[in-house]
């Protein structure tokens, strides 16, 4: 099976070093952005483009959820197979005459981080069991973890992804510019930041639980309050009242 994966970003980067890991030939990475290719290409022998798109089988459209639509046009044959790597878009967002899917690995991709692809989940979809068949062989060549699942459920899939990565990541952030703005080495945090995310693993999240909110410390709280201004403070007083809610404090 010929397999193109079109896209230049993390997401292309890493499915291509999954594949070819486990020696899944890629027969072309196709994109916009010469230098990530050449770069992509030389690291994992994968011939690319940014002008001519090779036939294939099978298509991956790794690019962002914006470009999807105008990207899928490209891809006239209509024996192949196309599927999008988003988890927020339906598969009807592919726009040509071929059969149509979603892969959709759930993870978060930074281009130079290292990744155990056997742990990530992949949520596939397809218009027949024959490709969803074929699409579930190629995801547990390189993942011990792969299932069928509808745009329905895949919607809430990525929106709670956003909540426990992409939210979560943007907090870190912003205590990083706390510390700082003290001095503090943001390094001192991290066996904190090690152990809420261990203890998830044996506790549900919301018996894990510390801190002021959750003990309806108002000295503290206020304390804290009076050290923030601007955005910093908004989201201080709306994690606070959300925890609040949550243990009907």
């Amino acid at each position: 099976m010929n397999i193109v994966i079109i896209g230049s970003g993390n997401v292309a980067y890493h499915l291509s070093k999954a594949f070819t890991q486990q020696d899944i030939p890629i027969s072309q990475i196709f994109g916009r952005n010469d230098e990530k290719l050449q770069g992509i290409s030389e690291e994992l022998g994968i011939p690319y483009s940014t002008h001519q798109l090779a036939e294939a089988d099978l298509y991956l459209i790794a690019v962002s959820d914006h470009a999807i639509e105008e990207v899928s046009e490209l891809i006239k044959n209509p024996e192949a197979l196309v599927a999008h790597t988003s988890g927020s878009l339906p598969r009807e967002m592919l726009k040509g005459p071929y059969r149509k899917a979603c892969f959709y690995p759930l993870q978060t991709f930074s281009l130079h981080q290292d990744l155990d692809y056997r742990k990530i989940p992949f949520f596939l979809e397809a218009e027949n069991e024959n490709d969803l068949d074929l699409l579930t062989t190629l995801a547990s060549s390189i993942s011990d973890n792969v299932m069928e699942s509808s745009y329905e459920k895949r919607k809430y899939i990525h929106l709670t992804a956003v909540f426990a990565c992409n939210f979560v990541n943007h907090l870190f952030a912003r205590a990083q510019e706390i510390s700082n703005s003290q001095e503090i080495p943001f390094s001192y945090f991290l066996p904190l930041i090690h152990e809420t995310v261990d203890k998830i693993n044996t506790l549900p999240p919301k018996d894990a639980q510390t801190g002021p909110a959750v003990r309806n410390d108002f000295r503290v709280l206020q304390l804290h309050e009076k050290l923030l201004k601007g955005t910093p403070l908004e989201i201080y007083k709306t994690l606070n009242q959300s925890i609040k809610e949550m243990y009907e404090l």
